[in-house]
This record gives C-alpha cells, structure tokens and sequence, in this order.
C-alpha cells in the first residue's frame, strides 16, 4: 500500500509545485507586467510584487518602465521663411499604461517606430512656423517646449508620456548657411545703428533740455541778483542820506576824502587841476588854517 502510495503523493505534490510556480511571478521595480490570457491582455500590474495569474491559461510579458531615449535620424525642415535647416533632435520618454502600450502598438518596436513618426510631424509643424534665425538662435527652449507639448498630446493614447525634447543641432545645409549668416550679421549691424541714432537724439534732446534749463537758472539767478543788489543800493543811499542829514559838512568830507583815494592811487593818469578847484576845497581849507 505504501509504496503505491508513496508515487501518487510525490506525483501530487510535483503536481501542486509546478501549479504554484506557473501561477506566482514576481515583479520588478524596474519593470511593469501584463498578464495575457490566450494571447489576449487582460490585466496589468506596475507595482512591484509578488503576484499571481491563472495558471497555464495566462502568461506574463514584463515591459520596462524606466526613462527611454528617443533617437530621431536627421530631419530637414523648410522654415517659415523658406529656407532649409538640417535638425538633429532625441526625445525621453516612458511607458506609463503597458495594457494600452500594447493595445495601441502591440510590441517595443511598433511603439517606438510611432513615436518616431509622431515626433517628426511635431518637429515640422513646429519649427515650419518659425523663421531659420529663431531656431538658431533665441527662441530654440521655446520651441523644444512646443515640439515636447505637440508630441505629449499625439504620445497620450498609446499609454507613453514624454519627459522631455532636445535638439542637439540645427545647422543650415553648406550650400546656404554662408549666405543666411551674412544676412544675420547685416541685420545686427542694421539694429546697432538705429540703437545708435535713437541714442544719439535721446542724447541730444537731453542737452537741449539742459542747456535751456541752465539758461533759466542762470536768468532766474541774475534777476535775483539784480533785486539784491537793488535793495542794497537802495539801503546804501538811505544810510549816505541820513548821514548826509545829520551832519552835510562831515559826509561832504568824506565823499571828498573817497574821491581822493580814487582819484590819487599809482598809475600812469595824469590829472591837472587848478589849485584853487573846487576838488582841492578841504587841502585849501587846511593850508590856510594853518
């Protein structure tokens, strides 16, 4: 009885092991799992994790879910202006929904031969609105944020999201690039002077203004010199005619003395005078009192 038994237990147990070990899988952190029944998905695990499928009836296909690089081959574009340029361009990306990752494009393959079509589209679209000198130069992270948002979109059903845009290069083609950057450089040259002359009137219409605001300081000044001087005179004479008032022979003397002073100083002035003149009064006066 036993050895009979003993074979259908092992059998049984074998039995049980390879049901356990078809129905249990794990999941990595690196990857997400679709669980396929008769080749049709049914379900779709992305956490990590022990999980389980119905045995023999269900097979399992992991897709990884980290950060992948979108290659694009070199595209030649026509700008707005009509003139061509030579983009070289890579996209990173993820599959965020594997089920409709699969629904949408079946296999990795399919799904990055899409998405490479959908960013070529997103890359004419964008960058044939603009001219060759706005990608080459200033406005290049916008317009990688505009392709990155296009594809976004176009990328959404097929369970992708897209992180991120970059365009390594764009270059104009040999046989013209020498021809648009002269252009460029002429274009510079046409900005840098007209901010020269807008700098040279603003310059001058600021000395004009302060030329005219000097001339009316100096006016104004000159006008308050003017009354000052004129109250002084007026306050000179007021003094001289009260002295004059108090005392005529003493102010007379010594207007007289000032004339002197003024009129006998060192110089080259010859003056003839009668020694009786009135000029020489208060001298006369003095040679006979003595």
């Amino acid at each position: 009885m036993n050895r009979i038994a003993l074979p259908f237990i092992g059998f049984i147990v074998a039995g049980l092991l390879l049901i356990v070990f078809n129905s249990a899988f794990i999941v990595p952190e690196t990857h997400s799992a679709l669980v396929f029944r008769f080749g049709e998905p049914k379900s779709q695990y992305p956490e990590a994790g022990l999980k389980f499928k119905v045995p023999f009836a269900e097979s399992v296909d992991f897709i990884d879910k980290r950060n992948r690089n979108l290659e694009q081959e070199q595209t030649e574009i026509i700008a707005r202006n009509q003139e061509r340029l030579i983009v070289d361009a890579f996209a990173r990306y993820r599959i965020t929904d594997p089920l409709l990752f699969y629904q949408s494009v079946r296999t990795e393959i399919g799904g990055e031969s899409r998405l490479r079509s959908q960013f070529n589209d997103s890359i004419r679209a964008v960058l044939g609105e603009v001219t060759v000198d706005e990608i080459i130069s200033e406005r290049r992270s916008e317009l990688m944020l505009r392709i990155r948002d296009l594809l976004s979109n176009a990328a959404r059903p097929l369970g992708v999201e897209i992180i991120d845009v970059k365009i390594r290069r764009a270059d104009l083609p040999q046989t013209n690039s020498e021809a648009v950057f002269q252009r460029m450089i002429a274009e510079r040259k046409q900005l840098a002077q007209q901010y020269r002359s807008e700098g040279t009137e603003r310059a001058n219409q600021i000395r004009a203004q302060a030329d005219r605001q000097k001339i009316e300081i100096i006016a104004k000044a000159e006008e308050e010199a003017q009354k000052i001087r004129g109250a002084a005179d007026a306050e000179r004479n007021a003094i001289f005619a009260a002295a004059y008032g108090k005392d005529p022979e003493f102010f007379a003397f010594y207007r007289s003395l000032l004339a002197y002073e003024e009129a006998l100083q060192k110089g080259d002035t010859t003056i003839l005078l009668s020694p009786d003149s009135e000029f020489f009064r208060y001298f006369n006066d003095l040679s006979g009192r003595r």
